[in-house]
């Protein structure tokens, strides 16, 4: 057997004029509205023209594959690479196992099955015959929670102390719609088990945290909260005057978090009086190929 390693995470576009057929593609093929694709491109322009998580996902890859000495590749769950061309290119280089590492992990079910299906889909048509494992959710793997709680960490120290009293850690990670949630996925209870976690790994140091769901979708429609804004009006009325966001739904710098947080939350943040701080992501770090690392090889043993 030959074992190789693929990276999947949501994906996005390099160049702003993909954008109509990306949110097509999210939008399970229904075509956006034009005033949609000219705020998904407001937002890109304003984190300055292209968001970098296709570079650090590929950074990612490269160090994992180096790490466990197997060949990695990355695909895009909604835009290209696709799963279907990595694995039929990780099949012609020899690879029977693909090792899949979801770069999403609340979510990583969801992310293996699509491999799994573009795994099958080659296999009926003779291309390539590929075993497929990945995990189920890896957002509780303690090393994924310590470097989550290693930044958050870094962000409570550079506070003064004078400030701290006054001061509320949000920890953020992308909204459902109400109706997923409502139908049993465990999605919200995981990124809570997780935010307790992170809590407890930063320990003394820690400042009240709360959970809020970030990101909810262009098109309307019932989502996962409590939300950003909602969170913010309730805490500048309790006197709050410090957020720090931990966005511990996303392991990269994306739209979600440079636009949605950096640009969005901190005017929200601002306009009611309160200062905005955020934990760093992990990107391409020590502490989250660590994390890789150790589920990757849980899934080989």
């Amino acid at each position: 057997m030959q074992r190789a390693v693929l990276t999947i995470a949501y994906g996005t576009v390099d160049d702003l004029d993909d954008l109509p057929a990306f949110l097509t593609a999210i939008r399970r093929g229904n075509a956006p509205p034009p005033a949609m694709v000219a705020e998904v491109r407001r937002r890109y322009l304003a984190i300055g023209g292209r968001s970098p998580l296709n570079e650090i996902c590929r950074d990612v890859t490269r160090r994992i594959g180096e790490r466990l000495g197997l060949r990695a590749a990355f695909a895009g769950r909604m835009w290209g690479p696709t799963p279907a061309d990595v694995l039929a290119e990780l099949g012609r280089a020899g690879a029977t196992q693909v090792v899949v590492l979801p770069l999403a992990p609340y979510s990583a079910r969801d992310y293996v099955e699509t491999v799994r299906v573009a795994a099958k889909a080659l296999t009926m048509t003779g291309k390539a015959g590929i075993d497929v494992v990945g995990p189920d959710n890896w957002g509780q793997e303690p090393r994924l929670t310590e470097a989550f709680a290693a930044s958050l960490s870094r962000a409570v120290a550079a506070l003064p102390e004078s400030t701290r009293r006054h001061a509320r850690v949000l920890m953020s990670a992308h909204s459902l719609p109400l109706a997923v949630a409502r139908a049993g996925d465990a999605y919200e209870r995981d990124v809570r088990a997780s935010a307790d976690a992170v809590a407890l790994a930063v320990g003394r140091s820690m400042l009240p945290h709360e959970v809020v769901f970030q990101s909810q979708g262009l098109g309307g429609g019932e989502w996962l909260g409590p939300d950003v804004r909602t969170t913010l009006d309730r805490l500048a009325a309790e006197g709050v005057t410090k957020v720090i966001f931990a966005p511990i739904g996303f392991l990269a710098d994306h739209a979600e978090v440079l636009y949605d947080l950096d640009v969005e939350a901190r005017g929200w943040a601002e306009a009611r009086g309160m200062e905005y701080a955020r934990a760093g992501s992990l990107n391409a770090s020590d502490g989250l190929i660590d994390a890789l690392e150790v589920v990757a090889r849980r899934l080989c043993s």
